[in-house]
């Protein structure tokens, strides 16, 4: 594939395996949890929204939804592996879009946070939403807990992670003459 990012479709080496290097690290950090009533909490969904933030929208949405979707699979959980990876891309893929729509105001504090937010939210309403169907109103209320808490580790860790290694991405990707959307 050609080193030269185009619109849409194609996406070179360095791409793709940023998406599987992060799926794979939202995998791991999934495994790392402990319950809460009916859930778990975690530092997978910061992950999740740093893909979208570091990667953009399409390709951060790949990277949280397969590795959320590995792990499902992994742990047994069937059918719902589709809803998690849908879900999860959501996360990512809004993240990722709030970020760029800050143009070039996007790398301060609060642009990250925002887009943090909104990533993190979302996810939580889309869970919501799923436990409410599976489960009843009981379901629902019992996850809450543990998916607010993840959302909040989410909007705090998040910037905190892209800021830390944003500077060593972005050196990478300039040294080997390409730009990211994100950069």
């Amino acid at each position: 594939m050609s080193e030269k990012k185009e619109t849409g479709t194609r996406w070179d080496v360095y791409t793709l395996t940023a998406i599987g290097v992060l799926a794979a690290i939202i995998y791991v950090v999934t495994l790392f949890r402990f319950p809460l009533l009916g859930s778990k909490v975690h530092f997978a969904n910061a992950v999740c929204v740093l893909a979208g933030l570091m990667l953009g929208p399409v390709p951060g949405g790949l990277a949280a939804g397969l590795g959320s979707a590995i792990y499902d699979l992994m742990a047994g959980y069937g059918a719902e592996t589709i809803i998690t990876f849908v879900s999860k891309f959501a996360m990512g893929w809004v993240a990722g879009k709030v970020f760029l729509a800050f143009g070039d105001r996007r790398f301060n504090i609060g642009s990250l946070v925002v887009a943090s937010a909104s990533g993190a939210l979302t996810y939580v309403a889309l869970y919501m939403l799923k436990s409410w169907i599976m489960y009843g109103w009981a379901g629902m209320a019992s996850r809450f807990p543990a998916s607010i808490i993840n959302a909040g580790v989410a909007i705090v860790a998040a910037p905190v992670f892209f800021t830390a290694v944003w500077p060593a991405v972005r050196r990478v990707l300039h040294s080997e003459g390409r730009h990211s959307k994100a950069a």
